[in-house]
């Protein structure tokens, strides 16, 4: 028996990184799964897009676990798009308890040499994508009057204020207070909201030659060995340049099932003690 036994989670950039991770943990508890990516490149973003294919292989993996999942490939700045989704996904997997707005991007630049377009861009689908996955999916979880929970991924920078990031940072302190001001809204229906703050996250997001450069702009051809060891005695308490997307989808499962039932309007550090490091 799996803490979700009998749930339907969304999982909004579900095609790979931590969102494939999180939909894949919530099918290992039980869960049947609406995996939504927009499935390709997005404009300012350095880093490799996700791809159908990735999508695809989300998808295999939930099924493997003897799971139901509707794939659908929708960009979070897209509301007709995403709430098109929600009732495809609903009307195969029959309801919807648990949402995860994970969907996000990163780009880097000194606030005053950031672009309109990338300050535009990350906005929109680190902040407005995120309310816009909540405008698709609450009407649903009111409606069914069962109650639900709904996590954000926020980041450490939700709460701290990192060089080179101002636009990142901006949209994650916005996450935190949608997330309290959600779980203010939603609990008189027993929906519960909570977000999560990870650390530095081993994912393509920063899996790539511009990160490398950002911590290492001494070398001219920095490797990721490079950004480990820039990252291992600056963020982190313990002793870990970063963590593994399974490291946040642990803390994910655990806030969507009733474990976790009297816990709302919180934010969970799964930050290796960075919030905390002096």
């Amino acid at each position: 028996m799996g803490t979700l036994d009998g749930k339907v989670a969304l999982v909004t950039g579900a095609a790979r990184g931590q969102g494939r991770s999180h939909a894949v943990r919530l099918a290992e508890e039980g869960a049947d799964v609406i995996a939504i990516d927009v499935c390709t490149p997005v404009e300012t973003v350095e880093y490799r897009g996700a791809s159908v294919a990735d999508l695809d292989e989300t998808v295999a993996q939930i099924e493997k676990l003897d799971r139901r999942v509707v794939a659908r490939q929708a960009d979070v700045r897209d509301l007709a798009a995403l709430q098109s989704a929600v009732a495809d996904g609903v009307a195969e997997l029959g309801r919807l308890d648990v949402v995860v707005a994970n969907a996000g991007i990163f780009t880097t630049a000194p606030v005053h040499e950031l672009s309109e377009e990338q300050w535009d861009t990350m906005i929109d689908v680190n902040l407005t994508g995120v309310w816009k996955t909540v405008k698709a999916t609450v009407p649903r979880l009111i409606e069914q009057g069962s109650g639900g929970s709904i996590i954000l991924i926020s980041s450490t920078g939700g709460t701290q204020g990192f060089p080179n990031f101002a636009h990142y940072v901006a949209a994650k302190h916005g996450v935190i207070g949608l997330a309290r001001t959600m779980a203010n809204e939603l609990g008189q229906h027993e929906i519960r909201v909570n977000a999560v703050q990870p650390t530095s996250v081993l994912t393509d997001m920063i899996d790539h030659v511009g990160m490398y450069k950002l911590f290492r702009p001494d070398l001219e051809t920095p490797t990721r060995e490079d950004l480990r060891q820039a990252l291992l005695g600056g963020m982190n308490i313990l002793p870990t340049p970063w963590v593994e997307p399974r490291d946040i989808s642990n803390a994910v499962a655990w806030l969507a099932s009733d474990q976790a039932r009297f816990v709302t309007g919180s934010t969970l550090p799964v930050d290796a003690g960075a919030l905390q490091k002096m």
